[in-house]
């Protein structure tokens, strides 16, 4: 693995960082007290081709590959946590959509993605269905040409704000579990489509919700691989979504440390810099440590991906620890600013509060140690 990133990479790379830094950075907390995305914000990040690079150059992206993708998440994230979100969201769906739709549909939406015109969800959680995801109930039944969908949805990030989305529905038996689910591209505006929003403790921007569907149609060809077959097909593409939210999480606690060092050492107490204190310095070097380990991780997976080589048990690595991970450093970085760390007038607390939510969507921490011992020994290690 060559640890150098190319100079296409790096010229992206400073193509993010400096979107970032001038146009989201001041923008981060006040979207926090908007609830939602600044559409127009997303139509330029788009044309930079910050959104679904890995993505062909059929349908509009830029065919560089998953570590490139990575790359620009992590400098977004540095920035604002959210928007980052809207990359991992395209290049999930993304990958789904380009493998799976019909060409004309595939080009007709991720045209749309990549460009920042369209914000894309997956549907996969219901209310009886979370971490078992393959015990769906929401049916999806056959009429002539269309499928007729309807159930509920739920804990679906930007449910309110999003164009369309991937939608597992039932079109087996429940008998059938996994192999009775298939997957659908549906608009959401259809009228028979009703959204709520949640009001979540951090991640408001983005923001979850759910999606109640009455007797909706959705067209035979918007089915996205076989009948029944969809979410085993589809699953895959979480192996990369994994990796990509742990570096959103670590660039979050990146930053953070940044800003921890520069307070540290330029507060005083008992007559010298805080900094001269091991019970100050000493966690945030620890933390700095952890961090560029479990940075390495996410990129080593990515590169795996990249190479064509399994990469499951990396990628349950990457979402297990690098949430955690980064919680527990912006945690740690908001007590080293003492009592202005508490105060809604930094960033620091808005990490903390954005970073928490991904210790629970897109599959928990116990959910993934069962995939890593799953791979290592096989049905021997999961519970059931």
């Amino acid at each position: 693995m060559d640890f150098n990133f190319t100079e296409e990479q790096l010229a992206i790379q400073q193509s993010a960082r400096r979107f970032a830094e001038e146009k989201l950075a001041p923008e981060y907390q006040n979207n926090d007290k908007r609830h939602t995305f600044d559409r127009q914000m997303l139509k330029e990040m788009g044309s930079l081709g910050l959104i679904g690079a890995e993505l062909s150059e059929t349908y509009g992206g830029l065919g560089l590959g998953y570590m490139t993708a990575g790359i620009i998440t992590e400098e977004i994230a540095r920035a604002d946590f959210n928007v980052a979100y809207i990359q991992i969201l395209a290049g999930l769906n993304g990958g789904i959509i380009e493998k799976f739709a019909e060409p004309e549909l595939a080009q007709y939406w991720l045209s749309r993605i990549i460009s920042g015109e369209a914000i894309v969800a997956v549907a996969l959680t219901e209310p009886s269905a979370g971490s078992d995801a393959a015990n769906l109930k929401l049916k999806a039944q056959r009429k002539g040409d269309v499928y007729v969908l309807n159930g509920e949805k739920t804990s679906i990030s930007a449910a309110a704000q999003a164009d369309v989305a991937v939608v597992f529905a039932r079109t087996g038996t429940v008998e059938d579990k996994a192999r009775g689910v298939s997957a659908f591209l549906v608009p959401l505006d259809n009228p028979n489509i009703e959204r709520t929003h949640f009001d979540d403790l951090g991640e408001s921007v983005v923001g979850r919700g759910s999606l109640f569907f009455d007797n909706v149609e959705v067209p035979a060809i918007n089915m996205l691989g076989d009948e029944g077959m969809g979410f085993i097909q589809v699953m895959q593409g979480f192996d990369y979504s994994r990796a990509l939210i742990g570096l959103e999480c670590l660039a979050a606690a990146k930053v953070s440390l940044e800003e921890a060092w520069e307070q540290v050492t330029t507060r005083e107490a008992f007559g010298k810099k805080i900094s001269k204190f091991e019970g100050v310095s000493f966690p945030l070097a620890e933390a700095e440590t952890y961090v560029e380990a479990a940075r390495l991780l996410c990129y080593k997976t990515l590169w795996l991906r990249d190479q064509g080589q399994p990469h499951t048990s990396e990628a349950a690595m990457c979402k297990w620890w690098a949430p955690k991970l980064a919680f527990e450093t912006v945690h740690n970085c908001l007590l080293a600013h003492g009592h202005g760390g508490y105060s809604k007038d930094y960033p620091i607390q808005q990490r903390l509060r954005d970073v928490l939510g991904l210790q629970i969507g897109d599959g928990t921490a116990q959910i993934q140690k069962i995939i890593i011992a799953r791979e290592k020994i096989g049905r021997d290690g999961v519970p059931y």
